[in-house]
């Protein structure tokens, strides 16, 4: 008898175990790192790491071309199709911002004026060509560059426009005149121009020595007509 109800209690303890296993959830195995990132050589990082490291030094490389450049552009810009193109709107500098300088041996019958009002390279030329049918000066001599020099050096500023413009890309770059004559005189400073900046050409009101300048700033400027 006895035997028998253990052998029951046996059955009804089996039947309850496998009535719970059956009711619990299944166990999910933990993911792995490996099964989290799909890469089987272990290399995906590192390439992403090189290839946003390449972007950023490429990206550095360009700052620094840009920053070396952006003056040569600049004063391309200044002095490129504008030079050619007068102001609708410009207007003629007054008699008193004027003054005269007295003319070149070479030339009699040339006129120089002396215009106080400071403006960029580019507009100092359309000021020139559309006021007084001229150019900004072109200056071939020791003694005419005295005498600009001379009447330069009684205004309130370090620098004036001559026409002096650097043209041409590299190797092939060269010094003109705005009125087109021979570039056969020049009177630069120590350094000049080799260690210059900008592509325009500019008299010191102190020692009349010329200096490269950028076309952008504003200065008195000496036209011829």
């Amino acid at each position: 008898m006895k035997h028998h109800l253990l052998l029951a209690l046996l059955l009804l303890g089996t039947v309850s175990a496998l009535h719970l296993a059956n009711d619990a959830p299944p166990l999910e195995s933990p993911k792995t790192e490996t099964s989290l990132v799909q890469d089987p050589d272990g290399s995906g990082g590192q390439k992403g790491q090189s290839a946003l490291t390449e972007e950023v030094i490429q990206e550095e490389d360009d700052k620094v071309k840009a920053s070396e450049y952006q003056e040569d552009f600049e004063d391309k810009e200044a002095v490129g199709s504008g030079l050619n193109a007068l102001e609708q709107d410009l207007l003629c500098p007054r008699q008193e911002d004027t003054v005269q300088i007295q003319g070149d041996s070479g030339c009699k019958t040339c006129r120089y004026l002396l215009v106080r009002t400071p403006k960029t390279f580019n507009k100092a030329q359309n000021v020139c060509r559309k006021c007084y049918q001229g150019n900004l000066v072109s200056i071939h001599s020791y003694n005419f560059n005295s005498r600009v020099h001379c009447l330069a050096s009684k205004i309130n500023q370090a620098q004036i426009w001559i026409g002096g413009i650097l043209k041409g890309w590299w190797l092939w770059k060269r010094f003109c005149w705005t009125d087109g004559s021979l570039w056969n005189f020049g009177y630069w400073a120590s350094g000049q121009p080799g260690n210059g900046g900008g592509h325009c050409v500019a008299l010191c009101t102190r020692g009349g020595h010329w200096r490269r300048t950028p076309c952008k700033r504003h200065l008195p400027f000496v036209c011829s007509s």
